[in-house]
C-alpha cells in the first residue's frame, strides 16, 4: 500500500494534444500515465498536483463512491483550466454538486430524458436528420459536414426539447465555444456565462407567463426552483445537448471514412446500436477527465488518496482498458471495431453523475449516422486525411470543420 504521494508526472496539458499518429486516440500523456499504473500523480497546469485515475475499475470506483466529491465549490477539486473556479462556483449546475442538492435538481428534468420518452421522439429526430441531409445535398456534391449536418441536427433537437428558439443558435453556439475553450480569457468566460444565464433567464420569464410543452417552461413553473436555478439547468442542458453530440457525429464520420469496411454495420438495424457504443468507447470525447476530491482517506488500487486530495478520472484511458474491452479474438484497442461488445464503456461517466442525456445522444447518433451513410454511399473526405483539423483548445474533443464530398 502506498501511503505517501509518489513523485508527480510532468504537468498534464489542457487540452491534452492528441496523437499526430492518430487524432482519434486518447492524448499520449494520458496513455503514458495509464502505462505507469491505474493511479498515478500528476502536476496540473497551475502547479497543483492531483491523482490521475486511468484504469477502468478504478475510474468506476471513484465515480460511484460518495467519498469523492464533485462539488465545484470545494477548493481542492482539480481543474485543468486555472482561474475558472470562481466563475463555475458562482453558478454551479447540478453536474457540479453533490447529493442531496444534485439529486433534487437532477430529478426535475430526469423525466424528459427517460428511454421511453426518447424512443417516442425518434420519428421527429429522423425527420430533422433527413431534412438536414436534403438541405446539405441539394444541387451540390460537397459540404462542410460540421456546419451543415453534425452541428445543426443536435442543436435543433435540444432547442425543441428545451424550448429555445432555433434562430438564436449562432448566439448560444458562439457563447458555448467561449465557455469550453481553454484559450478564452477568464473575463470572457465570465461574460459569456452571464450572457447565457441572462438569455435563458429572460426566456424562462416569458415562458412562465406563456408556458409551452418544453423543459424550460416546466422548470420556470416550479415553485421550488428559483429563476436563477432554472437558467443554470437550462444552460447545462443547452451546451451539453449540442456540443457533445455534434462533435461525436463529426469525429465518428471522419473515423469511419478512413475505415470503409466498418461502415456496413451501420446499415444493419440489429448491429447499429452496438456500433454506436463502440464509437462512443473509442472516441470518448470528454477527454479531459472528470474531477473529484477525496472527502476522507480512500484506498484505491493499493494507493491511499488522502482527504482533500484531488482526482482526475480519465474516461478515455478507462475505455481502452484491455482487461475489459480486449481479448485474443479482438482487434487492438487502438483500432475501432464496430463488432466489439462495448456496452460497458464509460463515455457517459458512471455513478450518480452519469450523463442524464445519454438516451437522447444514443438515439441521435444511431439515426444520424445510419441516414448519412445510407443517403450518401459515396461519401468521402474532400481533403487528405492529414489535413483534417481537430480542436486543440476545448474541453470536448472535436473538429471545427469536416470537408466531405459525394
Amino acid at each position: 500500500m502506498t501511503t505517501s504521494p509518489a513523485p508527480a508526472r510532468p504537468a498534464v496539458p489542457m487540452p491534452s494534444p492528441h496523437s499526430a499518429r492518430c487524432p482519434f486516440d486518447p492524448p499520449p500523456a494520458y496513455l503514458e500515465a495509464a502505462a505507469d499504473g491505474p493511479v498515478t500523480r500528476a502536476e496540473l497546469p497551475g502547479g497543483d498536483t492531483c491523482w490521475l485515475v486511468t484504469g477502468y475499475a478504478e475510474v468506476r470506483a471513484v465515480l460511484s463512491d460518495h467519498r469523492f466529491s464533485a462539488d465545484i465549490r470545494h477548493p481542492a477539486l482539480p481543474l485543468l483550466l486555472p482561474g475558472r473556479r470562481e466563475i463555475l462556483a458562482s453558478n454551479p449546475t447540478f453536474l457540479r454538486l453533490d447529493d442531496p442538492e444534485h439529486a433534487r435538481l437532477r430529478r426535475m428534468v430526469t423525466g424528459d430524458f427517460l428511454v421511453k420518452r426518447i424512443e417516442a421522439l425518434r420519428p421527429g429526430i429522423q425527420q430533422i436528420v433527413e431534412t438536414a441531409l436534403d438541405r446539405m445535398t441539394e444541387g451540390r456534391s460537397s459540404a462542410d459536414l460540421v456546419a451543415e449536418f453534425a452541428l445543426p441536427v443536435p442543436s435543433l433537437v435540444i432547442c425543441l426539447l428545451l424550448g429555445v428558439p432555433y434562430e438564436d443558435r449562432e448566439h448560444f453556439q458562439r457563447l458555448s465555444r467561449t465557455l469550453l475553450s481553454s484559450d478564452s480569457a477568464v473575463a470572457d468566460v465570465a461574460a459569456a456565462q452571464q450572457e447565457l444565464l441572462d438569455y435563458l433567464g429572460d426566456l424562462a420569464d416569458r415562458k412562465r407567463e406563456r408556458p409551452e410543452d418544453d423543459i424550460l417552461s416546466r422548470l420556470a413553473a416550479r415553485d421550488d426552483l428559483t429563476p436563477r436555478q432554472a437558467a443554470r439547468t437550462g444552460l447545462l442542458l443547452l451546451i451539453a445537448g449540442h456540443e457533445t453530440t455534434a462533435n461525436m457525429l463529426a469525429l465518428s464520420t471522419a473515423l469511419l471514412l478512413g475505415r470503409p469496411a466498418q461502415i456496413a454495420r451501420l446499415a444493419d438495424p440489429a448491429a447499429l446500436p452496438g456500433a454506436v457504443e463502440e464509437l462512443l468507447r473509442h472516441l470518448t470525447i470528454v477527454h479531459s477527465g472528470l474531477p473529484r476530491v477525496a472527502l476522507e482517506d480512500v484506498e484505491l488500487a493499493g494507493t491511499v488518496i488522502r482527504a482533500g486530495e484531488g482526482v482526475l478520472a480519465l474516461l478515455s484511458t478507462a475505455n481502452r482498458d484491455a482487461a475489459v474491452f480486449g481479448g485474443p479474438d479482438r482487434r487492438p484497442l487502438d483500432e475501432v471495431d464496430l463488432s466489439r461488445d462495448a456496452r460497458r464503456h464509460l463515455a457517459f461517466g458512471f455513478g450518480v453523475h452519469q450523463c442524464l442525456g445519454q438516451p437522447l445522444a444514443r438515439a441521435e447518433l444511431q439515426i444520424a449516422l445510419a441516414a448519412l451513410f445510407r443517403r450518401l454511399p459515396g461519401l468521402r473526405l474532400a481533403v487528405p486525411a492529414e489535413e483534417l483539423e481537430f480542436r486543440a483548445d476545448t474541453l470536448i474533443h472535436g473538429m471545427p470543420s469536416l470537408p466531405v464530398a459525394w
